[in-house]
């Protein structure tokens, strides 16, 4: 729909670019202009009242109305009066005047009241970048149901949404609203929301497309995949078939196999080359490990800053870390990004950007092990297709406990006997350095207690540029692991059994899942300690009781809000006024299925 100038202007003026944006701009109070019989104190009244007596003090005017509509005096005060308001009261004079009524003792008063001339109606006040009167007029003018029809809301939805602005009856509390209104107000946020994210998706043409199964790689593995990682394999080989390239996130908890995700896509293209981006130089070698295993008839290199320049136009499946950002890349059908959010938006276009052919773009796939929860999972289809893998192929045995000071002989007891069952235990502190502002011990505080009384300790941090190598050797031959959140995603430790986390309380639920999915990996008996200083923590309490990372997810929303979405900003605020993506699921399916 095209804009008037006026329109244009009062848009930018208050942010928006629809009239669905401007309807959820609603008012932050109403005042009821209807005359009424009865005196209701403590409320904002209207009186049409003849002025009987003006009394001029030094901070005040006092005035004598007759309110004819109650049939007796009000005494209207007007603190510190500005000069236009003398010329508004003479004796003898009838007018409308709105303000707040007060009695006493059989007398009645009515603070800074305000002449009124346009009565009758409930007027809504707006507080927005416009002035109320302006907003006001601007609204009545332009927003109507058939406007908002227009923009894609349904007769229903425009209805309610008009309600707030042309309102039957004074709205009392916006923070108590009736079912459908409010309905209506998270229905339009997240139609506006989604429609935005879908207009953000650009479709192009895959430098390949093509059918192909998997079913003859599937039967040389050794184990059977999960139903889950099947429908995500089945999501991808359609995805392959199509004539636009694919755009998808696999979303899937940790250790729930996306790595065979992963290698069946590549098997999947094999004969086309696929490139597949790592964040740490001991994932993408986990990666290139697993991939001569199970991906025997391709021919897979590794590609690290340590990795010499050589012709890499002879290779199926290309693994490595962002060196491959900084090397000549030959044509590529996929591009494959693992732990997608570790990476920057703009590294991982570069990479989509190196292996793009004109206007022919590769097939891409992102890898999470961060779960989203499912109502932003469904969000999120608006602009890219999502594969969930909520499962694992093996149930984790793991024991979630919060612990504090008194239970450290305890924990002392528990960590020499699982390292006597040659297993290792991680403790991870909040910092590196001492500091006055966190009343926990740091690495460099905390080390040399480890140090005199266990063996094979080893120590590394974020700070840490040997930190891959420190993993690795700790991996081999270590007891005991001091760290920072460093080891929150990526090395494999298979003897790993105890996790301690200091400070728990500090760090958000789905990094404490990250921090507890490293133990257990291999089917032993797992233990997770959140220690803290503070006394019953509801947050850590419902955490040690979930240990489904989707749910967790869903926790982190409740305890956090979600963060947003489309600009990729405000990490633990929501940018929804109304929507909660802990509860409105149902409400998300509903804006999802209309939009399609």
């Amino acid at each position: 729909m095209k804009l008037s100038k006026e329109q244009a202007t009062k848009f930018q003026k208050l942010g928006i670019h629809t009239f669905c944006e401007l309807a959820l701009c609603i008012p932050s109070s109403y005042e009821d202009y209807r005359l009424q019989e009865k005196i209701i104190p403590h409320q904002n009244q209207l009186i049409d009242a003849t002025v009987e007596s003006l009394f001029r003090g030094p901070n005040s005017i006092q005035i004598t109305f007759f309110a004819h509509n109650f049939g007796h005096n009000v005494t209207g005060v007007l603190f510190r009066p500005k000069p236009y308001m003398m010329h508004q009261y003479s004796v003898g004079s009838r007018d409308y005047y709105f303000g707040m009524i007060e009695c006493k003792m059989g007398s009645c008063s009515m603070s800074m009241p305000k002449k009124i001339t346009t009565i009758g109606a409930i007027t809504p006040k707006y507080k927005c970048r416009l002035r109320s009167d302006v907003m006001l007029r601007f609204v009545q003018k332009n927003l109507t149901v058939d406007v908002l029809m227009q923009e894609g809301l349904s007769e229903k939805i425009a209805e309610e949404l008009l309600t707030f602005h042309f309102p039957n009856e004074e709205i009392k509390d916006l923070k108590a609203l009736p079912e459908k209104s409010l309905y209506a107000l998270k229905y339009t946020e997240l139609f506006l929301y989604m429609k935005q994210l879908s207009e953000k998706r650009r479709y192009f043409e895959p430098i390949k497309s093509l059918k192909k199964t998997y079913t003859a790689w599937f039967s040389t593995l050794p184990f059977t995949l999960t139903k889950e990682q099947i429908n995500a394999i089945d999501d991808i080989k359609s995805d392959f078939a199509k004539e636009v390239a694919a755009k998808r996130m696999v979303v899937g908890d940790v250790g729930s196999g996306k790595t065979m995700v992963i290698l069946a896509a590549a098997f999947m293209m094999a004969k086309h080359r696929s490139v597949l981006m790592a964040p740490t130089t001991i994932l993408a070698n986990q990666l290139f490990e697993e991939a001569e295993k199970f991906l025997p008839n391709l021919h897979v290199i590794l590609v690290t800053n340590k990795t010499k320049k050589i012709d890499l136009s002879g290779y199926d499946f290309i693994i490595g870390t962002h060196a491959l950002l900084y090397r000549e890349l030959p044509q590529v059908a996929l591009v494959m990004v693992d732990e997608q959010h570790r990476f920057g938006t703009q590294q991982r276009n570069m990479l989509e950007k190196l292996v793009s052919e004109g206007k022919k773009k590769p097939h891409y796939l992102q890898f999470s092990a961060t779960p989203i929860p499912r109502t932003q999972a469904m969000i999120e289809t608006a602009h890219i297709d999502v594969s969930l893998i909520t499962s694992t192929p093996f149930t984790k045995d793991i024991t979630s406990s919060v612990i504090h000071k008194d239970d450290f002989k305890e924990l002392l007891t528990h960590m020499k006997r699982e390292i006597a069952k040659q297993n290792q235990v991680l403790i991870v502190y909040p910092l590196v350095e001492q500091s006055e502002a966190i009343a926990y011990q740091s690495i460099d505080e905390a080390r040399g207690y480890w140090e005199k009384n266990f063996e094979n300790v080893f120590v590394t941090h974020g700070k840490d540029k040997d930190k891959e190598q420190v993993l690795l050797d700790f991996r081999e031959k270590g007891s005991l692991l001091i760290a920072t959140t460093v080891v929150e995603v990526g090395i494999s430790l298979p003897r790993l059994t105890t996790v301690v986390i200091v400070g728990a309380e500090r760090l958000g639920l789905s990094t404490l899942h990250q921090l507890r999915g490293r133990v257990s990996r291999t089917g032993l008996k797992g233990y997770c300690y959140l220690y803290t200083n503070q006394e019953k923590l509801q947050r850590l309490e419902a955490f040690v009781k979930t240990t489904s990372g989707f749910d967790i997810a869903n926790l982190d929303l409740k305890f956090r809000k979600s963060g947003d979405l489309l600009k990729g900003v405000n990490q633990s605020g929501s940018q929804f006024q109304w929507v909660d993506l802990a509860e409105d699921a149902s409400v998300v399916e509903e804006v999802k299925a209309n939009l399609e």
